[in-house]
């Protein structure tokens, strides 16, 4: 009777558990943001402590796996609503490469390694610094980098939200940013996305959407 008791708990705790990840919504294993890592550690462990003891209820066992879905999805849904609350959790981007020189000072900050860099270059088929620009250290710790020239997209503006730290590496300021829209008369919380390549910005927004 203990073995079916374990048996019938696994099966219903691993469907359990893929109807709260589809809930959480589709995101990549490797982009899975603090607050996500850490509910799917929490999520694993009850269910694991669940399974090891037939003298735990399933019911009881479910109450706070459904408790950390709920706190999940409230939390990226803030998230989404605020840049403030999203940094503040998921931390910001870091520029580790700039006008072609290494930012050690930052990379000490991340504690981030030579070797860390020459590995994700090497991941993205880049053989020498000599042909890096720009390279952000992104939250979730993958290396965006932008070769010479810089004939790439640089995204300034997401959502209506400032990338500070992309405009530093253009050697740009929001004073600049905020001049160009006012120019264009275009409002910073109406701009869904804006991008620099080439000396040009290129401007997406929220009315274009709808069209």
């Amino acid at each position: 009777m203990q073995y079916i008791d374990v048996i019938i708990k696994t099966v219903v705790l691993y469907f359990y558990i893929i109807i709260m990840y589809r809930l959480m919504g589709k995101k990549e294993v490797g982009k899975l943001s603090i607050v996500d890592l850490i509910v799917s550690i929490l999520i694993a462990e009850v269910a694991a402590i669940s399974i090891e003891d037939d003298k735990i209820p399933l019911l009881l066992s479910i109450v706070p796996m459904t408790l950390l879905l709920v706190l999940q999805v409230t939390i990226s849904f803030i998230s989404l609503k605020s840049s403030k609350i999203r940094r503040m959790l998921d931390g910001k981007e870091s520029v580790i490469i700039k006008d072609g020189k290494i930012n050690f000072k930052e990379m000490f900050k991340q504690r981030y390694s030579l070797d860390d860099l020459m590995l994700q270059l090497r991941e993205q088929e880049i053989a020498s610094l000599d042909q890096v620009k720009h390279a952000v250290l992104e939250v979730n710790g993958k290396l965006s980098v932008f070769k010479h020239p810089a004939d790439y997209p640089f995204p300034i503006i997401l959502d209506g939200n400032i990338e500070k730290e992309t405009l530093k590496a253009l050697n740009k300021d929001e004073k600049w940013l905020l001049k160009m829209l006012k120019d264009k008369k275009i409002e910073l919380n109406d701009v869904f996305y804006c991008f620099y390549t080439k000396n040009k910005t290129f401007i997406i927004t929220q009315n274009d959407l709808v069209k």
